[in-house]
């Protein structure tokens, strides 16, 4: 099926956060620093601004108490600020006394002591806020702080969560290919968590970049009428500490908390993680090899890390695979990005995906076209578990009505045997082109999908995303009242039988087909092309790490 939506309009002058980052950018351009130099310590001053708008509201109402307490005054006890959730700011810390600094000051030491300072009265940020502001020049930093000052002080949490994601979204471009290690497209995340639907519970994220994932689940569950910080517990784990401290920061300028360690995944599990998530969410690097399997042979076997054994070829995409899984409780669910060559993979790589498969784990499999990440271009497929799926009772023993592990109840409930089938939709041809080389889903669009999923799942139709606009092609495409049925070209519920008949392989194109009336078109035969080569780059990089092995042997055996 194809959805091309019209392409936005452009409001570059009617959004602060846009407005924000014209004006840093063009600093940056005029200073000569790298967008990696520069990254972090702007984040830091969005961050800054935002510590001191929460700071300023509570110190407004310690000051209103204390002319009626008996108590004395509070407005400079740190317990009166972290007692509600916000950060104590000392004086020389805050933004409007950085902000009027004079050029003379040295304003770049004086914001790393600052950052210090917060730092040190408020102990869950000990060494995530940057410190390398003396890289600037004293004039492009009071610049700035000025820019960053055009925040408004009365800004919430919204405001100030779009304006860091933003800022996020154009410094992963920018960075080019080390962009990728910290962020992932806000409409990808967006549909990984309407499917899994976090509305409470503990979530985990073993490659948590800068925390998108974390944060559009708060989102998620503070669209639907709830407070994420009380709802989610939110744990994540990161191989970079620099990363690992803009994810800090994203969460506590969105208001939240979070235990973030910095730990290699692979061998480290500072989080005891198996068994015990409610929702796994990650963007996970594909492909990586060199992973070193004798540190995880002890993590191998039934109710552990990797619970189906290690693959044979150097490639960690199935160790990632199986630590989503096995870190799932019993009505746990994971969603995921992976390589599309995950889905086909042969030899050792297959017998584990079957294992999966017929552990009845995998629910939903999502083709993502093209240009979707800012990064690469290569096309990537959506994985989606649930564990609860397992021990669903099959139709004709189950009674109308019968709940969804959300706890939703709709009449059409049980018609799908969940249990024995996994969902394919190919979602290649649904999207937005935002310039020439980047595209996006709208709302409406991640609306649609997301319900497809439900009412495959038995579950009533959520507009909370999308709307009406969600909620009318729903009922274009499938009736209006909308049941779910396999639709050529967009989407098809596979038996385990007809999965095994093709090697168990989990590509969305194997089962979904083509609607009548088109054909495969050039761009379907460059996605294809296009996964088969990234299958062929990463099998002749084996090839020739086995070829040196091979000579470095024979070099030895000769000299010996």
């Amino acid at each position: 099926m194809q959805w091309i939506a019209p392409s936005e309009k452009d409001t570059a002058s009617a959004t602060l956060e846009k407005q924000l980052w014209a004006a840093a950018d063009q600093l940056r351009a005029n200073s000569g620093l790298k967008a990696a130099e520069y990254s972090a310590p702007v984040l830091g001053l969005i961050f800054l601004r935002f510590a001191e708008a929460r700071f300023a509201l509570q110190r407004a109402k310690l000051e209103a108490a204390s002319t009626s307490s008996r108590r004395g005054s509070r407005v400079d006890d740190p317990a009166a600020y972290h007692a509600e959730g916000m950060l104590y700011l000392p004086a020389e810390a805050r933004f409007d006394h950085l902000l009027h600094l004079p050029e003379a000051a040295n304003v770049g030491a004086k914001v790393n002591d600052a950052m210090r300072a917060i730092e040190q009265q408020n102990p869950q940020l000990a060494g995530v806020l940057p410190k390398t502001y003396t890289i600037f020049g004293g004039t492009l930093l009071k610049q700035l702080l000025k820019k960053m000052s055009e925040i408004p002080i009365s800004a919430d949490y919204d405001t100030f969560g779009r304006v860091y994601e933003y800022f996020l979204a154009e410094f992963a471009m920018t960075e080019g290919q080390g962009g990728g290690e910290f962020y992932t497209p806000f409409s990808i995340v967006r549909l990984l968590t309407e499917v899994i639907e976090p509305y409470h519970g503990r979530i985990l994220d073993p490659a948590c970049g800068s925390g998108g994932m974390f944060v559009q689940s708060a989102r998620f569950v503070s669209e639907h009428q709830k407070n994420p910080a009380k709802e989610l517990a939110i744990y994540g784990q990161e191989k970079e500490r620099a990363t690992g401290d803009l994810c800090r920061m994203n969460l506590a300028v969105h208001g939240l908390e979070g235990d973030i360690k910095q730990a290699i995944s692979y061998y480290d599990d500072p989080h005891a993680a198996t068994g015990r998530f409610d929702f796994v969410l990650a963007n996970p690097p594909f492909n990586v090899n060199a992973v070193d399997k004798e540190r995880l042979a002890d993590a191998v076997g039934p109710g552990r890390r990797f619970p189906h054994g290690l693959p044979r070829t150097d490639n960690a995409n199935y160790l990632w695979i199986q630590l989503f899984a096995s870190a799932l409780n019993a009505t746990g669910r994971a969603g995921f990005v992976m390589a599309n060559s995950a889905s086909d993979a042969r030899a050792s790589e297959q017998d584990i995906r079957q294992k999966l498969i017929e552990s009845r784990v995998v629910d939903v499999m999502v083709a993502v076209g093209p240009n979707l990440f800012y990064t690469v271009t290569l096309p990537c497929t959506l994985w989606f578990f649930d564990k609860a799926k397992a021990s669903l009772p099959p139709p004709s023993t189950r009674p109308a009505g019968h709940p969804s592990p959300t706890g939703r109840r709709d009449g059409d409930e049980g018609k799908q045997d969940r249990a024995n089938t996994v969902l394919f939709i190919d979602a290649r041809h649904i999207y937005r082109q935002v310039d020439r080389a980047h595209r996006e889903w709208t709302p409406a669009q991640i609306g649609f999908i997301a319900n497809l999923v439900r009412l495959y799942r038995g579950e009533a139709p959520d507009t909370t995303l999308g709307g009406d606009e969600a909620g009318a092609k729903l009922e274009e495409v499938f009736g209006k009242k909308p049941k779910f049925a396999d639709v050529p070209g967009l989407c098809r519920a596979a038996t385990l039988a007809e999965i095994a008949a093709q090697g168990w392989s989990l590509n969305p194109g194997r089962y979904v087909g083509v609607a009548p009336g088109e054909a495969v078109s050039d761009e379907d035969f460059k996605t294809q092309l296009e996964t088969l080569n990234e299958e062929l780059e990463t099998l002749n990089k084996q090839a020739r790490a086995l070829e040196q092995t091979i000579a470095g042997n024979v070099a030895a055996i000769l000299e010996a």
